[in-house]
């Protein structure tokens, strides 16, 4: 008789129903809680970016050149060079970066975990993981493994011919999946378009802030739209998913046939047989998946995205081959072995097939993707096409630089760069800021703003602004630059822009007369209006402050490409721009996150921020005090006050009325009082309400302050 476990366990077959699930409409504040520290193995001193200082660079890419023509027979190397398998799994890491959010990239070293390990796009990118372990292994903490998935693709180009632009080490390491990122709506992997939870809409609008056109993949369907193959249609999908990830026309076509300059598409075989997926595989497996136990599933018979073929003559080399095929032959449908749609050359001629992988003596047709189709068929994908085919050494260029650019959009600026590649030239997109001054005198400025008549509502409200769009997703925005000054971030309607021309106008002179720069007169403004409201409330304080902050000009900015950090709603202040399907909380905690916060440091800058009167727009939602504009714990008092009963009187508004009388005593948002309902928020609430946690309070919102306003500091680090 088989007994039953003895101990409460979340094994795969007995997982126990979450909360969330028994209470869907319950907020769920996991997206806060991703990488907390007891999922580090790493010392509580270890620094990631001391360590890759003492990287041998040489050494390692020494390494890394060997690896690559060391063929292993667990899973040989096509034409003996595993270039082609390197590139794609630094191109997937990295390829799932979106500008619309940040989220995504390479810089976590986040393939190595579910969902990405196992998306079907991904597949066999776990036989170049371990082809990369030994090397790992040696260099050890020096070398994350964020760092060395993005540097393997770079040195596999190197390795084929391609001069490089160069590469920047520094990327850290998570060590829990980040589980929390919205990767589409779907239920199942590679669902078509027309499917119930479908991340388009209209004729063809993909859905924010998605990228790819499917759940499980990277870009678009190599086969064609849905799988059927349009290379017109195709384009159009090629265009949002490129632009999406930060690339214009020219630089989507130069990834698009650099990446397929090199390598080859697997699908030799019956897609039937292959294994589940990593985090579906057996424990034997240990971690492998894809995994064809039936049939050989190596070398020339290895199946992987379905497609079968090279796409050049010489895929193990940087050259022009690439346009070469494209443009010169005809193309047909066909099908590959493993049953996939594909094209092939009419009439090619033997010397222009490439080798089998295996044997030399056979050769193949090359193939094409119907992406690949479009950048002949698409009008202006084809002028590109037709400028790269003329000029191998401007294609060249643009590629390696294109490649840069994909593997670095995610680290944001230069100062996060470390290691003796670093190109020297500094790029629009790295959205550069000179280095400020630090030798003026700091309370003669905070003086001279004393005197100007500035209120603290308009003191802080305009550096948090200035700080808000930080993301730690992508480590772009924040305060440093100034760039709240310039377009198009002086007319966003969440920047109030009356009132910013106001506030500026006035900080503006002050900073000329100083030296100082406006990115560091306006934070201290706010700085000063967190100590004025401090001393309202009876703590004398001084809030910590370093210098150095620079101020961005319109040449130094792409304008066009801030737009995405617009903010459309700032619970902070109280403030939505529109009507949206998610809940006001949840946005929230969308932008908590994005800004690096925890959950205890929302909870102390909304109560501070309240009581200071920072709402967008002067409202007086949420303020709940009698002595507005000091820096107390009373929003937390109140709201935590049994005194007081709550309705709902609009979608996002509701009384807070006296129970005695039945009056109204204040109005209050959903991100209001789901301080007081979530009972994960409320336990934080409580904490900063106790009689003897005022000066906690008041200490804690400094820091969770100063962090806002020090995020982009990269210097500071």
């Amino acid at each position: 008789m088989t007994g039953k476990c003895p101990v409460m366990h979340g094994g795969v077959t007995t997982q126990p129903m979450a909360s969330t699930e028994w209470w869907p409409k319950s907020l769920n504040l996991d997206i806060l809680h991703q990488h907390d520290s007891k999922t580090n193995p790493m010392d509580a001193d270890f620094d990631y970016q001391q360590e890759v200082k003492k990287l041998d660079v040489d050494a390692l890419k020494k390494d890394l050149h060997n690896l690559m023509t060391q063929s292993q027979p667990w899973w040989p190397a096509d034409w003996g060079h595993y270039g082609g398998l390197m590139i794609r799994m630094t191109w997937h890491a990295a390829g799932t970066y979106r500008v619309a959010d940040g989220r995504g990239g390479a810089s976590t070293g986040n393939q190595r975990f579910a969902p990405l390990n196992s998306w079907p796009d991904n597949g066999n990118l776990d036989k170049a993981r371990r082809l990369l372990w030994p090397i790992k292994k040696k260099y050890g903490n020096k070398l994350s493994w964020a760092d060395l998935i993005a540097y393997a693709g770079t040195i596999a180009y190197e390795s084929m011919g391609l001069k490089t632009f160069g590469f920047g080490f520094g990327r850290e390491d998570i060590w829990h999946p980040e589980k929390d990122i919205y990767w589409g709506a779907e239920k199942q992997w590679l669902a078509p378009s027309d499917n119930p939870n479908s991340r388009y809409s209209g004729e063809r609008d993909l859905a924010n802030p998605l990228a790819a056109v499917m759940m499980g993949l990277i870009y678009v369907n190599p086969e064609g739209v849905d799988g059927k193959p349009d290379p017109l249609k195709t384009a159009q999908d090629v265009r949002v998913t490129f632009a999406r990830m930060a690339m214009n026309d020219e630089e989507t076509v130069a990834l698009t046939a650099g990446g397929h300059t090199v390598g080859k598409a697997h699908g030799n075989g019956k897609a039937s047989l292959l294994g589940p997926e990593p985090e579906g595989a057996e424990i034997e497996d240990q971690g492998f998946g894809w995994l064809n136990k039936t049939a050989r599933g190596i070398g020339r018979d290895t199946v992987t995205s379905g497609i079968e073929g090279a796409w050049t003559t010489h895929p193990t080399q940087w050259d022009n081959g690439y346009f070469d095929m494209l443009l010169n032959y005809d193309w047909e449908l066909k099908k590959s072995p493993a049953g996939a749609w594909q094209w092939e050359p009419i009439d090619i001629a033997d010397a222009h097939k490439p080798v089998d992988v295996e044997d030399a003596s056979i050769r193949h047709n090359p193939i094409m993707t119907d992406a690949d189709m479009a950048m002949k068929m698409d009008p202006e994908y084809r002028k590109i096409s037709e400028r790269f085919a003329k000029d191998q050494d401007y294609f060249s260029d643009v590629f390696a630089r294109a490649w840069f650019k994909l593997t670095h959009r995610d680290m944001g600026p230069k100062a996060c760069y470390i290691g003796p590649d670093v190109p020297s030239e500094t790029l629009i997109w790295q959205d550069p800021v000179p280095q400020g001054k630090t030798d003026y005198d700091l309370q003669t400025i905070k003086d001279k703003i004393l005197a100007s008549g500035l209120t603290v509502t308009e003191m802080v409200t305009t550096a948090w602004d200035s700080a808000r769009t930080f993301r730690a997703s992508d480590r772009r925005g924040g305060a440093n630059g100034a760039r709240i000054c310039l377009a198009p971030q002086a007319q966003w309607q969440g920047n109030e822009p009356t009132r910013l021309a106001k506030v500026l106008d006035v900080l503006k002179p002050i900073a000329n007369q100083s030296g100082a720069s406006v990115a560091d007169v306006i934070v201290i403004a706010g700085n000063l209006g967190i100590e004025l409201a401090a001393n309202k409330a009876g703590h004398k304080l001084t809030v910590p402050f370093t210098p150095g902050r620079g101020d961005a000009t319109a040449d130094m900015t792409d304008a066009a490409s801030f737009d995405v950090l617009e903010p459309l709603h700032d619970g902070y202040r109280n403030w939505l721009k529109g009507d949206y399907v998610v809940s006001a909380e949840e946005l929230l905690l969308d932008r908590t996150q994005l800004m690096g916060l925890t959950a205890h440091e929302m909870t102390v800058l909304v109560g501070g921020m309240r009581v200071m009167a920072t709402n967008y727009g002067d409202t007086k939602h949420g303020v709940l005090t009698e002595n507005e504009g000091a820096l107390s714990n009373d929003f937390f008092v109140n709201l935590t006050d049994m005194n007081y009963s709550w309705k709902p009187v609009g979608k996002n508004l509701y009384e807070i009325c006296d129970r005695a009388s039945g009056k109204v005593k204040w109005t209050a948002t959903r991100v209001d009082l789901v301080f007081g309902s979530n009972s994960i928020l409320r336990g934080y609430a409580e904490v900063y309400a106790q009689d003897d946690n005022q000066d906690k309070f008041v200490k804690d919102f400094v820091a969770a302050w100063t962090k806002v306003m020090n995020a982009d500091r990269f210097d500071l680090n």
